[in-house]
């Protein structure tokens, strides 16, 4: 396809959406979130010189997944700021699955997603304030991933 032809994605289009792993734990959030971050995937490598040899022998470690981190705003909603005060708690507890969605302009794109299953809950940020600020205040949650993968239904 020529690249004039390509369509590309703005920021705005990715999202995430987060539900406990174990069905009936956690708080859920029902609204996607604004923003999403991390999931870096690397591999560690060592370059190992044999005698005489010009070139290493380049040795990988296995692949890691960076956390990831989703951003939402603050709600005056009670039943949202609970959610917060019990998460505080759950904090290297509990175990979320995060889809990453990719949407166009009218509908999800198929084949986009990411699926990361029984992510751990390792971070909370909570809004900060200032009182001469009118930007919305957001939150944010961290999590240490293991796995990623493509969503069964997207499948």
């Amino acid at each position: 396809m020529p690249d004039s032809m390509r369509k590309l994605a703005a920021q705005r289009q990715i999202v995430a959406k987060i539900s406990p792993s174990v069905s009936g734990t956690g708080q859920l959030f029902p609204d996607y979130f604004t923003q999403v971050s991390g999931g870096e995937i690397s591999a560690s490598v060592e370059k190992v010189y044999h005698g005489k040899s010009l070139f290493p022998e380049t040795l990988c470690a296995p692949a890691e997944i960076g956390d990831i981190t989703v951003t939402g705003y603050v709600s005056y909603d009670g039943v949202f700021l609970a959610k917060l005060q019990d998460l505080r708690q759950l904090v290297g507890r509990i175990y979320y699955d995060i889809t990453v969605q990719v949407f166009d302009c009218d509908l999800n794109v198929p084949g986009a997603d990411r699926f990361y299953s029984k992510a751990l809950l390792v971070g909370l940020s909570e809004g900060e304030g200032d009182a001469s600020s009118g930007t919305p205040a957001t939150f944010a949650l961290t999590f240490s991933i293991s796995t990623v993968s493509v969503p069964a239904t997207s499948a």
